[in-house]
């Protein structure tokens, strides 16, 4: 596996060199070191508020050290149930009771058990995460662009051509979020060892998320767009670069940026009128997502339905996606795409008993990550730490089902268990 893994990185470290060196990212590399250090030396960046704002804050434990704890998805899903008009069915009580209490056990009680002496984690080159992370985002803008040009035009400012978007043609842009995300835990890097000050990693931070938002708000996707917003909210916070008041703000941001998109774009395509409460769009998101999962629920039973076959969707080349399967499974319509929340897929394919099993993995992951993160402080278990939670929080409406969120996840567990192993036998 190291020697695929040399080769492979070898390979991007040369196609990231040769980029750099060429006449057209020389330019583009001068332009931003420019930009960089107007922004350093700005005397209007004074008058930004500095990390002693809103200092009581702080005070809190809780806030200061366990904000984006595992447990935060158990919260956050609680409060998307609240959002529903409508209540779950008491045997969906039972099941979310039951993924609940899984998820707490895997998450806060059995990380206890590992990584406690002598841990020895896998060191990763920062010049080969940099080059992987650069040639994604590289990818993912090159795919951009075919993207309008095969619709076009561009989806947000008129969304009714968003749905002539091609997933083959898509799915490569959302690249740029595991890309940020390695770059971005990079430039973390830098800043650990001093060699770029506070001042140019949160320039760079806001470059990548700008980039982000160009790019993905564009086609007219909140979700990708919001995962980018959190990879660099959670990185910055865990790496002393963002202020807690700063996550706070931003956190309000990103539920403004999907309420706001949702209801301009619910105008655009005329399903409300300008007379309805910009609420109403995630409420009645919220109600319809969690009628799916009473459905869902139902069909599930205690042993499941579809017994892997709607994990299995996710694969590239199936007759239906995982998405258009729930559609086909609850209404017998193949032709729409129907988010099934984070436990839809577990009780359709194996039930409560694979709620239970599921949610109590998941939350494993999540706890070990957290646990590695906070004990090593290396800026790369930060950064994955901070992928997979944030598409464990978005996977509370949308599910874990993309191929690509699989893959990370796979990747992941790759490495804690090789780190857990390392350890052991040290």
């Amino acid at each position: 596996m190291s020697i695929i893994y040399s080769k492979l990185t070898s390979i991007i470290n040369k196609i990231s060199d040769g980029l750099h060196n060429s006449f057209l990212f020389t330019q583009i590399f001068s332009i931003l070191g420019f930009i960089e250090n107007q922004w350093v030396n700005s005397y209007f960046k004074k008058l930004y508020p500095n990390e002693e704002f809103l200092n009581f804050l702080n005070k809190s434990n809780i806030l200061k050290n366990h904000l984006f704890h595992p447990l935060i998805v158990l919260l956050l899903f609680s409060f998307f149930l609240i959002l529903s008009m409508n209540p779950p069915s008491k045997s969906l009580v039972i099941t979310l009771l039951i993924g609940f209490i899984t998820f707490f056990i895997g998450s806060t009680i059995l990380p206890k058990y590992f990584l406690n002496n002598n841990i020895k984690l896998i060191e990763f080159d920062k010049k080969d995460i940099y080059s992987i992370g650069f040639c994604l985002i590289l990818i993912s803008i090159v795919f951009f662009i075919i993207c309008i040009a095969s619709i076009g035009g561009i989806p947000l400012l008129k969304p009714s051509i968003r749905y002539l978007l091609k997933p083959i043609f898509t799915m490569p842009v959302f690249l740029i979020i595991p890309g940020t995300c390695l770059v971005a835990g990079t430039y973390l890097k830098d800043f650990q060892m001093k060699n770029i000050t506070r001042s140019q990693v949160r320039f760079r931070f806001l470059f990548l998320l700008a980039m982000n938002c160009a790019l993905l708000l564009l086609l007219g996707y909140r979700t990708p767009l919001l995962a980018a917003l959190l990879i660099i909210i959670i990185i910055g916070f865990y790496g002393n670069i963002v202020s807690l008041w700063e996550v706070i703000i931003g956190g309000l941001i990103g539920v403004g940026a999907i309420i706001g998109i949702g209801y301009f774009r619910s105008l655009g395509e005329m399903t409300i009128t300008s007379s309805i409460n910009p609420f109403y769009t995630l409420q009645s998101r919220a109600d319809f997502t969690l009628h799916v999962l009473n459905l869902l629920d139902f069909v599930g039973g205690n042993f499941g339905l579809t017994h892997g076959k709607l994990l299995a969707s996710s694969i590239p080349g199936s007759d239906l996606g995982p998405r258009m399967l729930v559609g086909k499974i609850i209404a017998w319509r193949t032709e729409v795409t129907v988010t099934p929340t984070l436990i839809g897929q577990m009780v359709v394919d194996f039930g409560k008993i694979g709620v239970a099993i599921e949610m109590c993995i998941l939350g494993f992951i999540l706890g070990i990550g957290f646990k590695i993160m906070q004990k090593s402080k290396n800026y790369f278990y930060i950064a994955i730490y901070s992928l997979i939670l944030t598409y464990s929080i978005l996977g509370i409406e949308t599910g874990i089902l993309d191929i690509q969120v699989l893959s990370y996840f796979a990747i992941t567990i790759f490495i804690y268990l090789i780190n857990i192993k390392k350890s052991k036998n040290n």
